[in-house]
């Protein structure tokens, strides 16, 4: 374990912190009531966390090489343009099928990925509970 702690750069840091923030910041937009300043102003941010965690991850790299999750972060500026387009347009529904859709591939899903044994947060979470 003391090895992989080295293992976890600032980036790698700085990007599951913000990814984190996205989840629960989304959550709370999820949660209030839709077209209130509150869910603006928590939209837009999440929409800039969700930017940062895109870029960062081009930071991040196994064994020196992009993988299958970068896509997503070449995918994902375009879908939350897309969001905000809708939101902008009035196109309520659109506007929500696109940013739940981000919320649940981006966050959910992709975090869930990330827990896999195989990966450096499954290690060290796996093996902080003693499963590995």
């Amino acid at each position: 374990m003391r090895g992989m702690a080295a293992a976890f750069t600032p980036v790698i840091v700085v990007h599951t912190a913000a990814a984190l923030g996205a989840v629960v910041l989304g959550a709370v937009m999820f949660a209030a009531p839709k077209g209130t300043t509150i869910h603006r102003v928590s939209g837009r941010s999440w929409v800039a966390v969700m930017l940062f965690v895109a870029i960062s991850s081009f930071w991040i790299r196994s064994d020196g090489r992009f993988s299958w999750v970068h896509i997503l972060s070449v995918v994902l500026p375009f879908l939350l343009a897309m969001g905000v387009w809708f939101a902008a347009t009035h196109r309520v529904s659109a506007h929500r099928k696109t940013m739940i859709g981000v919320y649940l591939g981006a966050l959910v899903i992709t975090g869930a990925f990330t827990l896999l044994p195989e990966r450096l947060l499954g290690r060290f979470v796996w093996g902080k509970l003693g499963l590995l």
